[in-house]
């Protein structure tokens, strides 16, 4: 029988965050969108703080990672957990691990009393989303995502 286990990532794992982020930009066909370099990720996450990592594994291999951070609602007066990313290696899917670390999320968000859980997926992910439906999240109508990029960020600055 196969263990799973789900642990923060370490400092000296910043390349394997790196890894599966590449992972994820792959599948979500925008590899070309990841400028992340290992150095500024140990910065970010180890020494700052800015987000936290958790990797899901089976048997001592990492097979997938979730990345997320605290937000603020105003109108729930409250932090919330926001998921910004979550990437099960396509071979070790369907064996519920992502439900797993969606759980393991949702007790950090209740233990942190946070008022609400959010993240955003593709529109064309139809497997992710039949995930999150079946355990109860709903989607946001009526939003749409807005962005500006560095350049675009620096150029109105």
């Amino acid at each position: 029988m196969k263990s799973f286990s789900i642990r923060p990532a370490q400092p000296d794992e910043a390349g394997l965050v790196l890894a599966f982020i590449k992972k994820l930009a792959d599948y979500e066909k925008c590899a070309d969108e990841v400028v992340a370099d290992e150095a500024t990720l140990y910065q970010s996450l180890f020494v700052e703080h800015a987000a936290h990592v958790l990797f899901a594994e089976e048997d001592g291999t990492v097979v997938g990672f979730a990345l997320f951070f605290y937000n603020f609602s105003t109108f729930v007066g409250r932090k919330g957990l926001y998921l910004e990313d979550l990437f099960i290696l396509p071979e070790k899917r369907g064996r519920g691990y992502g439900k797993a670390m969606l759980k393991h999320l949702a007790q950090l968000a209740v233990a942190q009393n946070c008022g609400r859980m959010e993240w955003i997926c593709l529109d064309w992910n139809e497997s992710a989303l039949s995930l999150y439906r079946s355990i109860g999240a709903i989607p946001v109508d009526g939003w749409t995502v807005q962005r500006l990029t560095e350049p675009a960020l620096k150029q109105f600055a």
